[in-house]
């Protein structure tokens, strides 16, 4: 399960939002009754202190309860980011950028939420150190990120919204 202690930027693509909706259903419409069911059961089996079904029902319980309320608070204030900017020249969330690293690698990324950015390869949270980095950018602008392994040194060589 996934911790719930996710926080950051309110915005999320319509991709994004229909995955945190799906999750949340799933959760309280499906696998919360049927634990639901299954801790009913362990406990009607008797002595509750000794029952590895029970404990393990009501700690998942937990788990599920606390996922559900953090997915309810994110989806609550959630900014649904679906259109384009008016400026397609610069680096705003949704782009899809194209950067280019000293020594000629280019690697492409799209700016997201920080609850999208683990879902596809290439996706970056707009907080993370580089999302940062790009935002308001035009093609063309150099890019100088420290990193932990070290400092990034780019050049932003496209931008596009899909």
């Amino acid at each position: 399960m996934k911790r719930p202690t996710r926080t950051g930027s309110k915005y999320a693509t319509p991709e994004g939002a229909r995955r945190l909706r799906a999750e949340l259903d799933e959760l309280w419409l499906v696998e919360r009754p049927a634990v639901t069911r299954a801790v009913t059961e362990a406990a009607a089996q008797g002595d509750r202190s000794e029952n590895a079904e029970y404990i393990y029902g009501k700690r998942r319980l937990r788990e599920i309860d606390r996922r559900v309320r953090f997915l309810r608070e994110r989806l609550d204030g959630l900014k649904v980011v679906s259109q384009a900017p008016a400026d397609k020249g610069r680096v705003f969330f949704g782009a899809w950028v194209t950067i280019e690293r000293e020594g000629g690698a280019k690697r492409r990324h799209r700016i997201v939420g920080p609850d999208e950015f683990d879902r596809e390869p290439g996706y970056i949270s707009m907080d993370s150190p580089l999302g940062l980095a790009l935002l308001g950018k035009r093609v063309g602008d150099a890019l100088e990120i420290a990193l932990p392994a070290g400092v990034l040194r780019a050049e932003l060589v496209a931008i596009d919204y899909e």
